[in-house]
């Protein structure tokens, strides 16, 4: 960035960054108030899933799966909660409303972790499967296409799937490798 201002700088075109810097200024406001709206859609959806007991039916038809995912997670523990709104946060394609609920369910994870300076299995998994983000629908990027003015914001949903999928399951195969290899 400093080389482009000096090179705008010598050839007489100073002018033109500080155009180009007030227009991704401005542009940066548009696509955020944009995306305000899509982030507090999804989020009060979130909110009034888990008011309504939503999430908590959400967990029981899960259970098994999570289960398996996460062995050390007792039954019923507030945790699960946590952990389903952070994996549905991740499918609905939220981005950054995924942050807030995966630090929650650590926070109930850290709750049953015997060493509180070390992270547990559950807590390695949470994090590898939030870092993959399997996405269903990547409502963030639609948001971000349609602001941007695409014709079709709608046309990346089979590749997103496709490939939030096999890194997912890239992923939970690794993070089970580690877990056996590494017997915690």
């Amino acid at each position: 960035m400093a080389s482009g201002i000096i090179y705008a700088g010598l050839n007489g075109r100073i002018e033109v960054v500080t155009a180009s810097a007030i227009s991704a200024a401005k542009d940066a406001v548009e696509l955020s108030i944009n995306l305000i709206g899509v982030m507090c859609l999804w989020l009060g959806i979130m909110k009034i899933a888990e008011i309504s007991g939503l999430i908590k039916l959400l967990s029981f038809l899960l259970q098994p799966f999570i289960s398996l995912l996460f062995p050390s997670v007792p039954k019923n523990h507030p945790a699960l909660g946590a952990i389903i709104m952070t994996i549905s946060a991740n499918m609905l394609g939220l981005g950054n409303a995924v942050t807030p609920l995966g630090i929650k369910a650590m926070q109930q994870l850290q709750t049953i972790n015997p060493k509180k300076d070390t992270a547990t299995p559950a807590m390695c998994t949470l994090l590898a499967l939030c870092t993959t983000g399997f996405t269903l629908v990547p409502a963030t990027i639609i948001a971000l296409r349609s602001a941007a003015g695409s014709i079709d914001p709608t046309a990346i949903v089979g590749s997103t799937f496709i490939v939030s999928l096999v890194s997912t399951m890239f992923v939970l195969v690794i993070d089970r490798l580690c877990q056996v290899i590494f017997k915690r």
